[in-house]
């Protein structure tokens, strides 16, 4: 074969290549700039009417209603998972050593589970917490991405549940039942891709009208987990060494 036709073809292999290439990157590593989950704002938060007060006195500061007074009996007893929560991934996509511009990001809204906290005088500890989101149900603004995860990734096919069990008490600080988000942390149990690992979740928490409310993310090594790049169409999809876990979960007096 002549070497002036050898070089055509190797130039058309090239340009199929790169064409197919951006095409991957445009369909699938595109990321979606989406914030991450948080804790509303009180404004957002607190739908309740502010609390009546006594003429003259000044209004307290904060959240305008109290939550915790609004609960009969105080907040110890078993909450369970209810609306608005949501859970998810957030990872940053590579195609060869072309970087997405954004994360990509997957959530889901099915996601059950309870938690209980006792109370001991003026302290209240969480003693107990689960938590399990049905994987097979993340979406991500690419259904490429989403089709690729049922076998690829995190395999939701195989592993099609995830979850999270608190193995150490945890102690409420007093101003997250007055509305304020505060820090705590969660030492637990994460199961993912049918690996689990104890961890440590920094995270917050309100109660806000009789909801409990927490928020927070976990930055781990995806090798922890034995989470393998996808490969999509003869492309190696990279993807960075860390993924985040990212949740916000509201729970309901049962």
């Amino acid at each position: 074969m002549p070497r002036s036709r050898v070089l055509v073809i190797v130039a058309v292999l090239t340009l199929a290549v790169g064409i197919g290439g951006l095409v991957v990157y445009d369909q699938v590593l595109r990321g979606d700039s989406a914030p991450a989950l948080a804790l509303p704002t009180a404004s957002t938060a607190s739908t309740a009417p502010a609390a009546s007060t006594t003429p003259g006195a000044s209004p307290a500061a904060g959240n305008s209603a109290s939550p915790a007074a609004s609960l009969d009996g105080g907040v110890a007893g078993t909450w369970t998972v209810t609306t608005g929560s949501e859970a998810g991934y957030r990872v940053r996509e590579q195609l060869a050593s072309l970087p997405a511009e954004s994360d990509a990001v997957g959530r889901t809204g099915q996601i059950t589970g309870s938690i209980t906290l006792e109370t001991n005088g003026s302290t209240t500890t969480l003693t107990t917490a689960t938590i399990t989101v049905d994987t097979t149900s993340i979406t991500s603004d690419k259904s490429q991405r989403d089709n690729r995860l049922r076998t690829e990734g995190l395999q939701t096919d195989s592993f099609p549940t995830a979850t999270f069990t608190l193995t150490q008490p945890v102690e409420v600080p007093a101003a997250a039942l007055t509305g304020t988000p505060s820090d705590v942390t969660l030492t637990g149990d994460l199961t993912l891709h049918g690996v689990t690992k104890s961890v440590r979740i920094p995270a917050k928490a309100q109660l806000v009208n009789g909801t409990v409310q927490v928020a927070g993310s976990l930055a781990f090594p995806l090798t922890d987990h034995s989470i393998v790049a996808p490969n999509i169409g003869g492309f190696i999809v990279s993807i960075a060494d860390t993924g985040t876990l990212e949740f916000l979960v509201s729970y309901s007096r049962s």
